[in-house]
């Protein structure tokens, strides 16, 4: 007899006979905030490409910033997590590690812009935080 807990978790697609298992819940969670991620990265990478000059006050005066080579880093990063993201609601192995190692890239990227943008800086380390937890804690294998 099957735990009906891991039947709510777990379904079986169908696949044309290959038995591919779904995603649970909390893989699915962490996918569709993946998505997101990648989404708010691409939009601020394409919005320093565009806009590439940024004023913030230090304690020596105003500090100039070109911010260029963040908005390709950026948006060349939120591409890779949209991908990965579409790789985990698909149920594939490889992006739950890859999921993990960019999104830990992409928190770090985000404390250099906490001067800058503060509190966009940790909505987004926030979710980086959400989906490592989800894709260590909560994934069911």
């Amino acid at each position: 007899m099957t735990d009906p807990r891991t039947q709510a978790t777990r379904t079986q697609m169908d696949t044309g006979g290959l038995g591919r298992a779904a995603p649970s819940g909390w893989a699915a969670f962490a996918g569709i905030l993946l998505l997101m991620i990648g989404i708010f990265n691409i939009i601020w990478g394409l919005v320093a490409i565009i806009d590439d000059e940024r004023i913030t006050v230090g304690p020596a005066g105003l500090v100039l910033w070109d911010v260029t080579a963040w908005g390709w880093i950026h948006l060349i990063l939120g591409i890779v997590l949209f991908l990965t993201g579409g790789g985990l609601l698909a149920g594939r192995g490889w992006a739950r590690w890859t999921a993990i190692f960019f999104v830990m890239l992409n928190a770090f990227g985000q404390i250099a812009w906490i001067t800058t943008y503060e509190l966009w800086s940790v909505l987004i380390i926030t979710l980086d935080i959400i989906i490592i937890y989800q894709l260590t804690a909560r994934w069911e294998e």
